[in-house]
């Protein structure tokens, strides 16, 4: 067996700590990841010297909160965090302790930590390892330190966590913490929105996202979080004259699992494109299901969504772009002027992510991953773009207008040359001089009276 190594870095920490005469070890995620053979940075640290104590070791270092922890920037812009042995009372926001107490020993420290796999310290030589994390990490379980109840009540970000390290792990979480998670999961709602959506992020970043949303709505958090999406199950779609298989709630997870993009907003997208059908679901007499302008209605719902989760700007237009326009015809039919319409209205920079959720929905409802349409559309798509037409491209221009309607420049003067473009752009056999400049004199004589 290889022995194990610490990054330079670490281990670095770990002897200058030690050789002051202190103890010194590497926690958390990043010795379970170096078990594992797991990418990881962002190493944490805990010793037995106070705050004060680990400045005078590292004089570069910084502390600022009543935690304990001494923050190191590494050369890469790297942050190792150092904290003394501590125990926590009373978590009355159900996310920080209430008192912090330095404690005496590693054991008491590695006691108040989430889950086995990450209560494991190691100092480059010895391993400690007082709740048989190793073997849960070869059992792959997510399993609580101690009484999962208690875990949970003082950090309501771990019934996420849980979720989401079994998601990256492909790993499963162990019955009694599960039921825990089931029984707290309301207290979630006692967690900031930033925080939520950083781990949502997170297991939308995953291979196994679909698992894992999976795992979110078995153990009640999908409901305290997305509940837009939970009431999405239920909601059928299979009726004559329509290919859908599932209801509307499987169809939005497996439109997640089969959507091709790693971006996590356009799996966001995949997700919640379908979300406005629980509000215009209509059966009729026939017995046919129609959701006429759920992608309208999605992609209000959305923006509340993405204001709730406290996106950016500009992931939440995003956002609402993928599920207002998911809908997008790809009739062969279509004019220039239509498909230019539709890039104007994505944006070229989100062509291949409103493709992407296209992919998902279509496999997601039990279609084939493509047709001939579809293929055609996504060249027209690149050939209207080799040639785009502007407002330059008329036949006539802005001193034309002027000329004609007997006025200086001004806001008429582009306003009449917008609308022949409009005009223009629906059938572009209008492009003749003569025909555009009989209609600067109609539209000009309609917009000066």
């Amino acid at each position: 067996m290889t022995k194990l190594k610490l990054p330079k870095n670490a281990q670095k920490i770990i002897d200058k700590l030690q050789k002051a005469g202190f103890e010194a070890w590497a926690v958390g995620g990043s010795v379970r990841d170096l078990l594992i053979n797991r990418p990881t940075k962002n190493w944490d640290f805990t010793t037995n010297a106070t705050p004060l104590q680990i400045l005078k070791v590292f004089p570069n270092g910084f502390y600022d909160n009543r935690f304990g922890t001494v923050g190191l920037t590494q050369e890469n812009g790297e942050i190792y965090e150092i904290t003394t042995y501590r125990t926590e009372k009373g978590y009355f926001d159900r996310r920080h302790p209430d008192k912090v107490q330095w404690g005496e020993s590693l054991k008491e420290d590695l006691a108040r930590r989430d889950f086995t796999i990450n209560a494991i310290a190691f100092d480059g030589q010895k391993m400690v390892d007082p709740f048989a994390g190793q073997k849960d990490l070869k059992k792959k379980i997510i399993k609580a330190v101690g009484d999962p109840n208690q875990r949970f009540a003082e950090d309501a970000l771990r019934l996420l966590r849980a979720i989401r390290i079994a998601t990256q792990l492909a790993f499963i979480i162990e019955p009694i913490t599960f039921q825990a998670i089931k029984r707290n999961s309301p207290l979630i709602q006692k967690i900031s929105a930033e925080r939520i959506r950083d781990e949502l992020f997170k297991i939308l970043s995953t291979d196994f996202l679909a698992d894992g949303f999976y795992l979110l709505k078995n153990s009640g958090l999908l409901k305290e979080i997305l509940p837009e999406v939970e009431q999405c199950f239920g909601i059928p779609q299979q009726s004559p004259k329509r290919h859908h298989l599932y209801d509307v709630g499987t169809h939005a997870f497996l439109s997640l699992k089969h959507c091709p993009s790693h971006d996590p907003i356009v799996r966001l997208a995949a997700l919640l494109h379908d979300i406005g059908k629980q509000a215009t679901f209509k059966k009729t007499k026939e017995g046919v299901i129609t959701f006429y302008n759920h992608e309208i209605i999605g992609a209000g719902m959305v923006r509340s969504i993405g204001r709730r989760l406290r996106l950016s700007k500009r992931d939440l237009q995003r956002l609402i772009i993928f599920v207002r326009w998911h809908q997008f015809s790809v009739d062969e039919r279509q004019t220039d002027a239509a498909i230019r319409r539709f890039i104007r209205r994505v944006g070229k920079d989100n062509l291949n992510d409103i493709l992407a959720v296209r992919t998902g929905d279509r496999l997601g409802g039990g279609a084939r991953e493509t047709s001939w349409r579809l293929e055609k559309f996504k060249k027209r798509l690149l050939e209207v773009q080799e040639q785009p037409f502007s407002v330059t491209d008329l036949k006539v221009n802005g001193y034309d207008v002027m000329e004609i309607l007997k006025i200086s420049r001004g806001p008429l003067v582009g306003k009449v040359l917008k609308m022949l473009f409009l005009e223009v752009e629906e059938d572009e056999d209008k492009n003749k001089r003569e025909y555009l400049l009989e209609r600067i004199k109609k539209i000009g004589g309609e917009n000066l009276a």
